[in-house]
């Protein structure tokens, strides 16, 4: 028997879950079975699907698949390591409604929830997620580990390195062909930003048009 693991039994993991549920329902159910995988919970049933620890999941019989729906990006990549390193393989969620032109090419691992489009011609690396109503346009390169929260507007043109974190509703402008604009590797886009310059490795950037975030001092 199959058995497919989502990583997370939070908000975000029971979401997929019911996802996973409709995209592996055309398999016969004898053939699999769909759980949880999250130590902080073990023995538990959260909407209806066992809680198993991670060595549970790992010293199951036959073919073992995971997908990781975790937030933090440095979490994702231990788990994914250790997991694959056992053995397991990671595999995709993609809602029935999200469009993805064959042109693109997406990494294992990934989540694309309901109305998420990827349009063409981008590439895409491993355990991205693209939460409900994001969207990546043309020609863009996406790295490892990679986070869309709900509602970000990724437009052409556009190169975002590996563990970049993108806020709920954040827009990143166009860039050009030959000069993408770059979100740097492990940068953080708040929450309604406006990207409209390149974003440096490790910063993070606020506001309309957005810039890094600073912190001021006693008294400042």
């Amino acid at each position: 028997m199959k058995t497919y693991a989502i990583v997370g039994a939070g908000g975000f993991g029971r979401e997929v879950i019911s996802q996973a549920k409709l995209m592996l329902g055309m398999a016969e159910p004898d053939d699999y079975r769909l759980i949880f995988v999250d130590d902080a919970m073990p023995g538990e049933k959260v909407n209806g699907f066992d809680v198993l620890t991670s060595q549970e999941f790992l010293n199951a019989n036959g073919e073992r698949f995971f997908c990781l729906a975790i937030a933090d990006a440095n979490t994702r990549q231990t788990l994914s390591q250790k997991f694959e390193e056992a053995g397991a393989k990671p595999f995709s969620v993609q809602a029935s409604n999200a469009i993805v032109d064959e042109s693109n090419s997406i990494g294992p691992g990934a989540i694309l929830c309901p109305f998420t489009i990827v349009t063409a011609n981008s590439k895409i690396g491993t355990s991205f997620h693209a939460n409900i109503y994001s969207y990546v346009a043309h020609d863009c390169v996406i790295g490892d580990f990679v986070t869309f929260a709900p509602g970000v507007k990724c437009n052409g043109n556009v190169h975002i390195e590996d563990y970049a974190y993108l806020g709920t509703g954040a827009v990143i402008k166009q860039g050009r062909a030959g000069r993408p604009l770059i979100i740097g590797k492990g940068a953080v886009v708040g929450m309604g930003a406006v990207v409209t310059k390149n974003v440096a490795a490790g910063t993070t950037v606020v506001g309309n048009p957005a810039k890094p975030l600073t912190r001021k001092g006693l008294g400042g």
